[in-house]
Protein backbone atom coordinates (compact mmCIF):
# COMPACT_ATOMS: atom_id res chain seq x y z
CA UNK A 1 0.00 0.00 0.00
CA UNK A 2 1.13 3.46 -0.69
CA UNK A 3 1.54 6.42 1.28
CA UNK A 4 -0.19 9.38 1.04
CA UNK A 5 1.47 12.82 0.53
CA UNK A 6 3.24 13.53 3.54
CA UNK A 7 0.93 16.15 5.37
CA UNK A 8 2.58 19.56 5.92
CA UNK A 9 3.61 19.96 9.50
CA UNK A 10 1.58 22.82 11.26
CA UNK A 11 3.62 26.28 11.99
CA UNK A 12 4.26 26.23 15.94
CA UNK A 13 2.43 28.84 17.49
CA UNK A 14 4.00 32.33 18.79
CA UNK A 15 5.53 32.45 21.71
CA UNK A 16 3.21 33.87 24.12
CA UNK A 17 3.80 36.96 25.11
CA UNK A 18 5.54 37.04 29.56
CA UNK A 19 3.61 38.38 31.94
CA UNK A 20 3.60 41.89 33.10
CA UNK A 21 6.32 42.28 35.92
CA UNK A 22 4.57 42.84 39.00
CA UNK A 23 5.24 46.13 40.71
CA UNK A 24 8.22 46.29 43.04
CA UNK A 25 6.04 45.83 46.70
CA UNK A 26 7.33 48.27 49.56
CA UNK A 27 10.02 47.70 51.88
CA UNK A 28 8.57 45.70 54.65
CA UNK A 29 6.34 42.77 55.56
CA UNK A 30 3.02 41.64 55.59
CA UNK A 31 3.57 42.14 59.65
CA UNK A 32 5.43 45.48 58.87
CA UNK A 33 2.22 46.27 57.25
CA UNK A 34 -0.09 44.78 60.02
CA UNK A 35 2.23 47.05 62.66
CA UNK A 36 1.51 50.11 60.42
CA UNK A 37 -2.03 49.98 60.39
CA UNK A 38 -2.13 49.62 64.26
CA UNK A 39 0.14 52.40 64.71
CA UNK A 40 -2.02 54.39 62.40
CA UNK A 41 -5.15 53.13 64.66
CA UNK A 42 -3.48 53.88 67.76
CA UNK A 43 -2.83 57.27 66.58
CA UNK A 44 -5.80 58.07 65.28
CA UNK A 45 -8.05 56.68 68.90
CA UNK A 46 -5.47 59.15 70.47
CA UNK A 47 -6.35 61.54 68.79
CA UNK A 48 -9.66 61.05 69.52
CA UNK A 49 -8.85 61.15 73.24
CA UNK A 50 -7.06 64.40 72.94
CA UNK A 51 -10.19 66.09 71.13
CA UNK A 52 -12.40 64.68 73.91
CA UNK A 53 -9.73 66.22 76.49
CA UNK A 54 -9.58 69.63 74.57
CA UNK A 55 -13.54 69.64 74.20
CA UNK A 56 -14.07 68.73 78.04
CA UNK A 57 -11.73 71.85 78.38
CA UNK A 58 -14.23 73.87 76.66
CA UNK A 59 -17.03 73.09 78.29
CA UNK A 60 -14.61 73.71 81.64
CA UNK A 61 -14.38 77.46 80.35
CA UNK A 62 -18.19 78.01 80.00
CA UNK A 63 -18.64 77.04 83.25
CA UNK A 64 -15.88 78.96 84.38
CA UNK A 65 -17.68 81.73 82.77
CA UNK A 66 -21.54 80.98 83.90
CA UNK A 67 -20.40 80.75 87.49
CA UNK A 68 -18.82 84.25 87.57
CA UNK A 69 -21.47 86.43 88.44
CA UNK A 70 -19.71 89.57 87.60
CA UNK A 71 -18.07 88.00 84.24
CA UNK A 72 -21.61 86.97 83.30
CA UNK A 73 -23.07 90.60 84.13
CA UNK A 74 -20.94 91.49 81.33
CA UNK A 75 -22.59 89.80 78.40
CA UNK A 76 -25.84 90.99 79.45
CA UNK A 77 -24.69 94.19 77.31
CA UNK A 78 -22.84 92.16 74.39
CA UNK A 79 -24.03 93.46 71.96
CA UNK A 80 -23.61 96.97 73.08
CA UNK A 81 -20.02 97.15 74.04
CA UNK A 82 -18.37 93.15 73.43
CA UNK A 83 -14.73 93.62 74.55
CA UNK A 84 -16.29 94.12 78.28
CA UNK A 85 -17.72 90.17 77.92
CA UNK A 86 -14.81 88.89 75.52
CA UNK A 87 -11.78 90.30 78.02
CA UNK A 88 -13.37 89.47 81.55
CA UNK A 89 -14.11 85.65 79.87
CA UNK A 90 -10.99 85.23 78.68
CA UNK A 91 -9.19 86.72 82.00
CA UNK A 92 -11.10 84.81 84.09
CA UNK A 93 -10.77 81.26 82.03
CA UNK A 94 -7.01 82.41 81.60
CA UNK A 95 -6.55 82.72 85.57
CA UNK A 96 -8.43 80.22 86.82
CA UNK A 97 -6.62 77.34 83.87
CA UNK A 98 -3.51 78.63 84.65
CA UNK A 99 -3.78 78.42 88.48
CA UNK A 100 -4.87 74.96 87.85
CA UNK A 101 -1.38 74.22 85.84
CA UNK A 102 0.29 76.34 88.23
CA UNK A 103 -1.03 73.51 91.06
CA UNK A 104 -0.06 70.26 88.84
CA UNK A 105 3.36 71.51 86.84
CA UNK A 106 4.71 74.73 88.42
CA UNK A 107 7.34 73.76 90.34
CA UNK A 108 8.92 70.45 91.53
CA UNK A 109 6.70 70.18 94.31
CA UNK A 110 3.47 70.19 92.54
CA UNK A 111 4.89 67.98 90.01
CA UNK A 112 5.65 65.47 92.77
CA UNK A 113 1.62 66.04 94.13
CA UNK A 114 1.09 65.11 90.32
CA UNK A 115 2.53 61.96 90.74
CA UNK A 116 1.65 61.12 93.90
CA UNK A 117 -2.27 61.40 92.76
CA UNK A 118 -1.40 59.64 89.98
CA UNK A 119 0.04 56.26 91.06
CA UNK A 120 -3.03 54.72 92.29
CA UNK A 121 -5.00 56.10 89.46
CA UNK A 122 -2.60 54.36 86.93
CA UNK A 123 -2.52 50.99 89.05
CA UNK A 124 -6.25 50.83 89.71
CA UNK A 125 -6.94 51.88 85.97
CA UNK A 126 -4.25 49.35 84.37
CA UNK A 127 -6.30 46.42 86.36
CA UNK A 128 -9.82 48.37 84.14
CA UNK A 129 -7.71 48.30 80.98
CA UNK A 130 -6.51 44.83 81.48
CA UNK A 131 -10.27 43.22 82.05
CA UNK A 132 -10.86 45.54 78.95
CA UNK A 133 -9.05 43.51 76.62
CA UNK A 134 -10.56 40.36 78.03
CA UNK A 135 -13.77 41.19 77.20
CA UNK A 136 -14.61 41.90 81.25
CA UNK A 137 -16.15 45.45 82.24
CA UNK A 138 -14.36 45.80 85.79
CA UNK A 139 -16.34 48.21 87.82
CA UNK A 140 -15.24 46.66 90.74
CA UNK A 141 -11.96 48.39 91.36
CA UNK A 142 -13.09 50.61 93.75
CA UNK A 143 -14.51 47.28 95.79
CA UNK A 144 -10.72 45.76 94.93
CA UNK A 145 -9.24 48.64 95.67
CA UNK A 146 -10.47 49.17 99.61
CA UNK A 147 -10.27 45.35 100.24
CA UNK A 148 -6.29 45.68 99.38
CA UNK A 149 -5.87 48.88 101.46
CA UNK A 150 -7.80 46.45 104.35
CA UNK A 151 -5.02 44.05 103.67
CA UNK A 152 -2.10 46.17 103.54
CA UNK A 153 -3.24 48.61 106.40
CA UNK A 154 -3.93 45.39 109.17
CA UNK A 155 -0.31 44.50 108.09
CA UNK A 156 1.06 47.49 108.52
CA UNK A 157 -0.09 48.40 111.98
CA UNK A 158 -0.80 45.08 113.49
CA UNK A 159 2.14 43.32 112.58
CA UNK A 160 5.72 44.33 113.63
CA UNK A 161 8.31 43.25 111.57
CA UNK A 162 11.63 44.45 110.58
CA UNK A 163 12.58 47.24 108.35
CA UNK A 164 11.99 45.95 104.40
CA UNK A 165 9.92 42.38 105.44
CA UNK A 166 7.42 44.51 106.86
CA UNK A 167 6.57 46.52 103.77
CA UNK A 168 7.10 43.49 101.59
CA UNK A 169 4.99 41.53 103.27
CA UNK A 170 2.15 44.69 103.91
CA UNK A 171 2.43 45.22 99.70
CA UNK A 172 2.22 41.38 99.27
CA UNK A 173 -1.15 40.95 101.65
CA UNK A 174 -2.68 44.24 99.63
CA UNK A 175 -1.99 42.79 96.16
CA UNK A 176 -3.15 39.56 97.11
CA UNK A 177 -6.56 40.64 98.85
CA UNK A 178 -7.33 42.71 95.84
CA UNK A 179 -6.29 39.53 93.82
CA UNK A 180 -8.64 37.84 95.60
CA UNK A 181 -11.80 40.38 95.07
CA UNK A 182 -11.43 40.60 91.87
CA UNK A 183 -11.08 36.42 90.97
CA UNK A 184 -13.97 36.49 92.75
CA UNK A 185 -15.77 37.94 90.08
CA UNK A 186 -13.98 36.21 87.22
CA UNK A 187 -14.71 32.36 89.20
CA UNK A 188 -18.68 33.63 88.77
CA UNK A 189 -18.78 34.49 85.74
CA UNK A 190 -16.88 31.07 84.25
CA UNK A 191 -18.60 29.03 85.95
CA UNK A 192 -22.20 30.30 86.46
CA UNK A 193 -22.01 33.00 83.40
CA UNK A 194 -22.86 35.83 85.81
CA UNK A 195 -22.54 39.16 84.36
CA UNK A 196 -18.89 40.62 85.78
CA UNK A 197 -20.98 44.66 85.81
CA UNK A 198 -23.39 43.42 88.09
CA UNK A 199 -21.14 41.57 90.40
CA UNK A 200 -18.35 44.19 90.24
CA UNK A 201 -20.86 46.48 91.72
CA UNK A 202 -21.94 44.36 94.39
CA UNK A 203 -18.94 43.61 95.42
CA UNK A 204 -18.15 47.94 95.64
CA UNK A 205 -20.66 47.74 98.16
CA UNK A 206 -19.71 44.64 100.25
CA UNK A 207 -16.18 46.01 100.48
CA UNK A 208 -17.35 49.13 101.66
CA UNK A 209 -19.73 48.09 104.38
CA UNK A 210 -17.38 45.61 105.00
CA UNK A 211 -14.71 48.21 105.73
CA UNK A 212 -17.36 50.31 107.44
CA UNK A 213 -17.64 47.33 109.89
CA UNK A 214 -14.44 46.45 110.43
CA UNK A 215 -13.27 50.00 111.86
CA UNK A 216 -16.13 49.41 114.59
CA UNK A 217 -14.01 46.39 115.71
CA UNK A 218 -11.49 46.01 118.14
CA UNK A 219 -8.60 44.60 115.86
CA UNK A 220 -8.97 47.87 113.62
CA UNK A 221 -10.18 50.51 114.96
CA UNK A 222 -8.08 53.09 117.41
CA UNK A 223 -7.38 52.37 120.54
CA UNK A 224 -9.17 55.70 122.97
CA UNK A 225 -11.40 56.56 120.03
CA UNK A 226 -14.97 56.18 118.94
CA UNK A 227 -14.95 57.44 115.05
CA UNK A 228 -14.51 54.72 112.48
CA UNK A 229 -10.45 55.47 112.35
CA UNK A 230 -7.54 52.61 112.55
CA UNK A 231 -4.10 53.21 113.86
CA UNK A 232 -1.45 54.24 111.34
CA UNK A 233 0.62 52.29 109.73
CA UNK A 234 4.26 51.24 111.43
CA UNK A 235 6.89 53.05 109.98
CA UNK A 236 9.00 50.30 108.94
CA UNK A 237 5.55 49.62 106.43
CA UNK A 238 5.45 52.68 104.36
CA UNK A 239 7.02 53.26 101.11
CA UNK A 240 9.95 55.59 101.15
CA UNK A 241 9.16 59.09 100.47
CA UNK A 242 11.45 61.82 98.11
CA UNK A 243 13.03 64.19 100.50
CA UNK A 244 9.93 66.29 101.85
CA UNK A 245 7.54 65.60 99.30
CA UNK A 246 4.71 63.56 99.18
CA UNK A 247 5.89 61.55 96.27
CA UNK A 248 7.05 57.96 97.37
CA UNK A 249 8.43 55.03 95.77
CA UNK A 250 4.29 53.62 94.35
CA UNK A 251 5.18 56.29 91.23
CA UNK A 252 7.83 53.59 90.58
CA UNK A 253 6.03 50.87 91.55
CA UNK A 254 3.13 52.31 89.37
CA UNK A 255 5.44 52.30 86.05
CA UNK A 256 7.05 49.16 85.94
CA UNK A 257 3.08 47.58 86.87
CA UNK A 258 2.36 49.47 83.18
CA UNK A 259 5.33 47.96 81.76
CA UNK A 260 4.63 44.70 83.40
CA UNK A 261 0.73 44.71 81.92
CA UNK A 262 2.50 45.88 78.23
CA UNK A 263 4.94 42.36 78.39
CA UNK A 264 1.81 40.05 79.20
CA UNK A 265 -0.79 41.85 76.66
CA UNK A 266 2.06 42.01 74.02
CA UNK A 267 4.67 39.45 74.62
CA UNK A 268 3.19 36.48 76.49
CA UNK A 269 1.29 33.63 75.46
CA UNK A 270 -1.44 34.48 78.59
CA UNK A 271 -1.35 37.68 77.07
CA UNK A 272 -2.45 36.73 73.81
CA UNK A 273 -5.05 34.71 74.96
CA UNK A 274 -6.29 36.66 76.77
CA UNK A 275 -6.75 39.23 73.82
CA UNK A 276 -8.55 36.70 71.76
CA UNK A 277 -11.16 35.90 74.59
CA UNK A 278 -11.36 39.68 74.42
CA UNK A 279 -12.11 39.92 70.71
CA UNK A 280 -14.36 36.83 70.24
CA UNK A 281 -14.67 34.31 72.84
CA UNK A 282 -16.59 31.77 70.46
CA UNK A 283 -13.51 31.57 68.34
CA UNK A 284 -11.02 31.74 70.88
CA UNK A 285 -13.07 28.18 72.49
CA UNK A 286 -12.94 26.84 68.67
CA UNK A 287 -9.37 27.28 68.65
CA UNK A 288 -8.61 25.29 71.89
CA UNK A 289 -8.47 28.21 74.54
CA UNK A 290 -10.34 28.05 77.93
CA UNK A 291 -12.15 31.12 78.27
CA UNK A 292 -13.20 30.50 81.49
CA UNK A 293 -9.40 30.49 82.47
CA UNK A 294 -8.96 33.67 80.66
CA UNK A 295 -11.52 35.18 82.55
CA UNK A 296 -10.46 33.85 85.86
CA UNK A 297 -6.62 35.31 84.86
CA UNK A 298 -8.20 38.61 84.00
CA UNK A 299 -9.75 39.53 87.28
CA UNK A 300 -7.23 38.17 89.85
CA UNK A 301 -4.93 40.34 87.49
CA UNK A 302 -6.90 43.30 87.53
CA UNK A 303 -8.11 42.58 91.51
CA UNK A 304 -4.26 42.43 91.77
CA UNK A 305 -3.18 46.06 90.20
CA UNK A 306 -6.27 47.34 91.67
CA UNK A 307 -5.29 46.43 95.31
CA UNK A 308 -2.06 47.58 94.31
CA UNK A 309 -3.13 51.02 94.66
CA UNK A 310 -4.95 50.40 97.42
CA UNK A 311 -1.53 49.50 99.12
CA UNK A 312 -0.73 52.94 97.79
CA UNK A 313 -2.78 54.78 99.73
CA UNK A 314 -2.10 53.39 102.59
CA UNK A 315 1.57 53.01 102.47
CA UNK A 316 2.30 55.60 100.52
CA UNK A 317 1.42 58.86 102.47
CA UNK A 318 1.00 57.27 105.21
CA UNK A 319 -2.74 58.06 106.31
CA UNK A 320 -4.77 56.07 108.61
CA UNK A 321 -7.97 53.44 107.17
CA UNK A 322 -11.28 55.57 107.09
CA UNK A 323 -14.70 54.89 105.28
CA UNK A 324 -12.79 57.41 102.96
CA UNK A 325 -9.83 55.96 102.25
CA UNK A 326 -10.40 55.11 98.35
CA UNK A 327 -12.39 57.97 98.11
CA UNK A 328 -13.40 57.83 94.01
CA UNK A 329 -10.48 56.65 93.10
CA UNK A 330 -12.06 53.33 91.22
CA UNK A 331 -14.27 54.85 89.78
CA UNK A 332 -12.21 57.12 88.25
CA UNK A 333 -10.27 54.41 87.31
CA UNK A 334 -12.43 53.17 84.92
CA UNK A 335 -12.60 56.99 83.27
CA UNK A 336 -8.60 56.92 83.03
CA UNK A 337 -8.82 53.34 80.98
CA UNK A 338 -11.41 54.92 78.46
CA UNK A 339 -8.96 57.92 78.42
CA UNK A 340 -6.16 55.72 77.73
CA UNK A 341 -8.03 53.83 75.41
CA UNK A 342 -7.39 50.42 77.74
CA UNK A 343 -3.06 50.29 76.95
CA UNK A 344 -0.95 50.90 79.14
CA UNK A 345 0.88 53.90 77.74
CA UNK A 346 -2.26 55.43 77.33
CA UNK A 347 -3.23 54.79 80.83
CA UNK A 348 -0.26 56.02 82.43
CA UNK A 349 -0.67 59.08 80.33
CA UNK A 350 -4.27 58.98 81.45
CA UNK A 351 -3.40 58.81 84.85
CA UNK A 352 -0.96 61.67 84.82
CA UNK A 353 -3.51 63.83 83.40
CA UNK A 354 -6.01 63.09 85.89
CA UNK A 355 -3.49 63.17 88.56
CA UNK A 356 -2.63 66.91 87.69
CA UNK A 357 -6.80 67.98 87.34
CA UNK A 358 -6.99 66.56 91.22
CA UNK A 359 -3.07 68.48 91.80
CA UNK A 360 -4.03 71.58 90.09
CA UNK A 361 -7.89 71.92 91.46
CA UNK A 362 -6.98 72.80 94.70
CA UNK A 363 -4.44 75.54 93.74
CA UNK A 364 -7.23 76.94 91.23
CA UNK A 365 -10.11 77.16 93.87
CA UNK A 366 -7.74 79.15 96.32
CA UNK A 367 -6.51 81.76 93.73
CA UNK A 368 -9.61 82.29 91.96
CA UNK A 369 -12.36 80.96 94.02
CA UNK A 370 -13.45 78.75 90.94
CA UNK A 371 -14.86 75.62 92.59
CA UNK A 372 -13.15 72.18 93.06
CA UNK A 373 -15.91 70.47 91.68
CA UNK A 374 -15.08 71.80 88.56
CA UNK A 375 -11.96 69.05 88.30
CA UNK A 376 -15.00 66.59 88.93
CA UNK A 377 -17.23 68.18 86.09
CA UNK A 378 -14.12 68.19 84.01
CA UNK A 379 -13.72 64.31 84.40
CA UNK A 380 -17.32 63.51 83.76
CA UNK A 381 -17.13 65.53 80.30
CA UNK A 382 -14.10 63.34 79.65
CA UNK A 383 -15.94 60.55 79.88
CA UNK A 384 -19.16 61.76 77.72
CA UNK A 385 -16.86 62.93 74.70
CA UNK A 386 -15.07 59.42 75.09
CA UNK A 387 -18.04 57.66 75.14
CA UNK A 388 -19.34 59.40 71.95
CA UNK A 389 -16.23 59.71 69.59
CA UNK A 390 -18.33 60.01 66.38
CA UNK A 391 -19.35 63.60 67.87
CA UNK A 392 -15.50 64.37 68.93
CA UNK A 393 -14.97 63.58 65.27
CA UNK A 394 -17.65 65.52 63.97
CA UNK A 395 -16.20 68.63 65.90
CA UNK A 396 -12.47 68.31 65.03
CA UNK A 397 -13.28 66.81 61.14
CA UNK A 398 -11.16 63.58 62.33
CA UNK A 399 -11.73 61.03 59.09
CA UNK A 400 -12.04 57.57 60.47
CA UNK A 401 -10.30 56.06 58.37
CA UNK A 402 -7.02 58.24 59.73
CA UNK A 403 -5.27 59.65 62.12
CA UNK A 404 -5.31 63.40 60.19
CA UNK A 405 -7.15 65.93 61.11
CA UNK A 406 -9.37 67.91 58.29
CA UNK A 407 -8.62 71.62 59.39
CA UNK A 408 -11.18 72.29 56.14
CA UNK A 409 -13.86 71.92 53.92
CA UNK A 410 -12.25 69.55 50.65
CA UNK A 411 -9.70 68.31 52.12
CA UNK A 412 -8.75 65.41 50.13
CA UNK A 413 -5.45 63.15 50.48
Amino acid sequence: MTAGPAQPTPAAPPPAEPPPAEPPRPAGNDSGQAAGGRRHTWARELLVSAAALVLALLVGAVLIIVSDPDVASTWGYFFAYPPDALSASWTAVSDAYGALFLGALGGWKPITETLVQASPLICAGLGVSLAFRAGLFNIGAQGQLIVGALCAGWVGFTLHLPVGLHLLVAVVAGVIGGALWGGLVGLLKARTGAHEVILTIMLNYVALYLLQWLLTTNAFQRPGRNDPISPTVDASARLPQWGDTRLHLGFAVAIVAAAVVWWLLTRSTSGFQLRAVGANPDAARTAGMSVGRAYIVAMLAAGALAGLAGVQQVLGTGDPLTDGIAGSLGFDSITVALLGRASPIGTVVAGLVFGALNAGGLQMQLTTQTPLTLTTVLQATIVLFIAAPALVRAVFRIRAEGARTVLAKGWNS
